[in-house]
């Protein structure tokens, strides 16, 4: 097995992996404060969001506050573990030098 076999291609993005880092540590987290968080914009953050839900490794939930809509990230046990690897490789690389 190559030393670069579990690095996953859709977490080389900056956005996809800071949404997953912040989505490990943390049960749910709104729209908002991931926009927030990430120093994105709202059509940045929705495009790599649905990437990763697309890759089932994320749920999107959505509900209204009153009248507010209100959306709410959560990593899945899929995206959990392939971001596990992920790092894991990536470790892996670094301390093969």
């Amino acid at each position: 097995m190559g030393l670069i076999d579990n690095i996953n291609k859709i977490f080389d993005h900056r956005i996809r992996l800071g949404i997953m880092s912040i989505l490990i540590v943390n049960d749910k987290v709104e729209f908002n404060r991931l926009k927030e968080l990430l120093e994105v914009t709202d059509g940045n953050l929705a495009s790599h969001t649905k990437k990763l839900e697309e890759a089932e490794y994320i749920k999107i939930e959505k509900s209204f506050v009153g009248k507010k809509p209100n959306t709410k990230y959560m990593a899945t046990r899929v995206g959990k573990n392939a971001f596990k690897k992920h790092i894991e490789a990536l470790e892996k690389l670094l301390n093969k030098n």
